[in-house]
């Protein structure tokens, strides 16, 4: 049992053992418990021991965090990561590493038909925690490439809900919920049946859905019409045609009723789906985001995305707090999952733990139709811990260092 006494200093009952590892000194930015204040952190058998104004480490390890905002393990919520199996995805620890995140979800890579070899074959062999959603289309995201697409969705045979909920009820530790992407290009003429089938599949496994939403048809108002609560809706932000604001740049109605029944709204910035113009006017009339993830792929992880941790540094650039950023990327997406243990420090929880650095240096940000704006701040990697164990972190050549 842990104790706090005089001058808010915790100590560790005698006879217990002492913490593995404390980080001292550091901004704690925990949005689930409320928490923003230089605190210290006791981790103790991989899981948060402790969160006070001062620990007695005792024997354990002193890392200084003095300087630097200390988080829950950052999640993306929305990743290709399916490495060398399909054409679209990217190998999930280098991007880990470089964007100080915990946690990389798969966004639909993989179908029924191939949904144990993201699991066996890379979530097994990486350093960090990875988790899914499993496309309604039996094979994933199979044809996903610079010189050509073909959407997966556009086979009504490929979308077999009963195998969809059979890899689902084989996996459920690993599949979050159900992913299907929705346009004209992804789903094309079998449109909204895509989506109908995906939500099929979500009823008998209790599950949410993940909604990619593309060019028309089907609406944005379409899309949303069909939507449960607790499903997202991601590419939120995404560039007109199918934008989230009209042209007097006001939030579509549908937006704000489909978020008063519970629907959630997620970034997912990719090479195609974030635009300011979208992002600032939805902001400006009041409805920012519930998530924040990066839909980094092969054809953007060089940009215009990158990855989670410059996708947030956007959204700070259009007028978003840290704090907030912080809670998109570490509170709201563990709720949507329901994964208690994570996206928090609270005593129990994981010990996963992101450091940040907040560095004030001129930086360009351009979205995904070349609109650019010009930042004066940056969120850059300091220190990544997985289950209380240090991980290493990457340089971001593609970022300006700070002065």
């Amino acid at each position: 049992m842990v104790e706090t006494s005089g001058a808010g200093l915790s100590r560790v009952d005698e006879g217990e053992r002492a913490f593995d590892r404390v980080l001292k000194g550091g901004r704690v930015i925990d949005p689930r418990n409320g928490i923003d204040a230089v605190m210290d952190i006791g981790i103790r058998d991989g899981r948060i021991a402790a969160v006070a104004e001062r620990l007695d480490a005792g024997a354990a390890a002193v890392d200084d965090m003095a300087g630097h905002i200390v988080t829950p393990g950052l999640i993306d919520i929305h990743t290709h990561v399916y490495h060398k199996a399909t054409s679209l995805s990217v190998d999930p620890d280098p991007v880990a590493r470089r964007s100080a995140v915990t946690t990389l979800v798969d966004a639909g890579s993989a179908g029924a038909g191939n949904l144990e070899g993201l699991k066996d074959f890379v979530a097994a062999r990486s350093a960090f925690n990875l988790l899914a959603y499993v496309n309604i289309s039996f094979p994933g995201i199979f044809a996903f490439d610079k010189a050509f697409s073909v959407g997966e969705a556009t086979v009504r045979d490929l979308l077999n809900v009963g195998r969809c909920v059979e890899a689902v009820e084989a996996n459920k530790d690993f599949v979050v919920g159900i992913k299907v992407r929705i346009g004209d290009k992804t789903s094309g003429d079998v449109g909204l049946e895509a989506l109908d089938r995906a939500i099929a599949a979500a009823e008998r496994t209790g599950l949410p859905v993940m909604t990619h939403i593309g060019g028309p048809p089907p609406s944005y108002e379409d899309i949303l019409a069909r939507m449960r609560p607790g499903d997202i809706l991601t590419h939120c932000f995404r560039p007109a045609p199918n934008a989230p604001v009209d042209g007097e740049r006001l939030v579509l109605p549908a937006l704000r009723e489909a978020r008063e029944r519970g629907v959630l709204f997620d970034i997912g910035h990719g090479m195609g789906a974030f635009g300011f113009d979208s992002a600032e006017a939805a902001l400006a009339d009041g409805f920012p985001p519930d998530m924040i993830s990066s839909d980094v792929h092969v054809m953007s992880i060089k940009g215009p995305a990158y990855d989670l941790l410059h996708t947030m540094s956007k959204l700070m650039c259009c007028g978003v707090g840290v704090t907030d950023v912080i809670a998109m990327v570490t509170d709201a997406p563990a709720k949507a999952m329901s994964r208690d243990h994570i996206g928090h420090l609270g005593v129990g929880a994981a010990a996963d733990i992101s450091v940040l650095d907040l560095v004030e240096v001129a930086v360009p940000f351009v979205d995904v139709i070349g609109h650019r704006r010009e930042g004066m701040k940056l969120l850059k990697p300091h220190a990544l811990y997985v289950a209380g164990q240090p991980e290493a972190v990457a340089p971001r050549p593609f970022e300006p260092d700070a002065a």
